[in-house]
């Protein structure tokens, strides 16, 4: 392969020009969509585990969040070449420049999820015909800003799908707790995604996208309120039929907490607050998992004594 500005690159030259260039587009520089990924993982580990669960599992399931939504985010940007050029927040990615060719980005999106099936295949039947289902969410997810104004809906549905499958690879099956915690996870992922959509949403009416922000339009905020209602109903229905103790539900107070905080940051509609409020969720996904966390390990911990 010949630099544009020169002589053919050697094979570690030409890796060590293109590695960049993909770490970008995988957003390997930009870590809060794979921690909104991780920790409903995580609340399902665990649940699914009453505790800690294997180490092999946690792995598996630890790198493949990382793995896929790394994989999300390229075909995300492969479907909306056409898009993202006339968006203020998103014309500088690789596909948009041209740093990254659209043939070198279905390339990385195949073997991402390469590798991400090898590691699912460690794990029980079950598991691994679940997995095959967050590839179809995961691929068709960016095109459906397309032709409905729901995209951030099936977003929770994809990004929520690990819930179910830990359950599945701990378990050998996917309880009713664990349809409760994936759609308590649809209610956050819904919410949170709006807050980055209203971000986006003049951008996106001009060129025909569509989203919740747009379909809310004024009433934002109120709707913003109800699916938050919705997540937080549904992580106490979830936490009452786990028979959780304090720490589950204080931190499911320090959640309600730090929502509202996002309120506070976005009443006014800006972008810039907007998209804080979006990147403070990583915190109530944090202090989330620590409730469960703590309250399992406080428990064994009691019962050992």
């Amino acid at each position: 392969m010949n630099d544009r500005n020169g002589p053919a690159l050697t094979a570690p030259a030409l890796w060590r020009e293109r590695l960049p260039q993909y770490w970008r587009l995988v957003r390997g520089d930009r870590p809060i969509g794979w921690l909104l990924l991780l920790w409903p993982t995580w609340w399902g580990l665990w649940m699914a585990a009453k505790g800690m669960p294997p180490a092999w599992p946690l792995l598996v399931f630890t790198l493949g969040v990382w793995l896929t939504r790394s994989a999300g985010c390229v075909i995300n940007d492969y479907a909306d070449r056409w898009l993202d050029g006339h968006v203020e927040r998103t014309r500088a990615r690789p596909l948009v420049t041209g740093a990254v060719s659209a043939r070198e980005a279905l390339a990385v999106f195949a073997a991402l999820m390469l590798v991400a099936f090898a590691l699912v295949l460690t794990l029980n039947r079950l598991t691994v015909w679940m997995s095959v289902i967050g590839v179809f969410l995961a691929a068709s997810y960016p095109y459906l800003k397309r032709y409905t104004y729901l995209p951030q809906v099936y977003l929770g549905m994809a990004f929520g799908w690990g819930i179910p499958m830990a359950f599945a690879a701990l378990t050998g099956s996917v309880p009713p707790l664990a349809w409760v915690l994936y759609v308590a996870n649809v209610f956050w992922a819904t919410a949170y995604d709006t807050w980055y959509a209203m971000v986006d949403r003049e951008d996106d009416i001009r060129m025909g996208a569509k989203s919740t922000a747009i379909l809310f339009g004024e009433l934002d905020l109120i709707a913003q309120g109800v699916l938050y209602a919705g997540m937080f109903a549904a992580l106490a229905l979830a936490g009452r039929s786990a028979g959780m103790g304090p720490w589950y539900w204080a931190g499911l107070g320090v959640a309600v907490v730090l929502v509202a905080w996002e309120f506070g940051i976005a009443r006014s509609r800006a972008r810039a607050d907007c998209f804080r409020a979006f990147l403070h969720n990583h915190w109530v996904g944090l202090t989330l998992f620590a409730g469960i966390a703590l309250d399992f390990a406080l428990r064994a911990k009691t019962l050992a004594a």
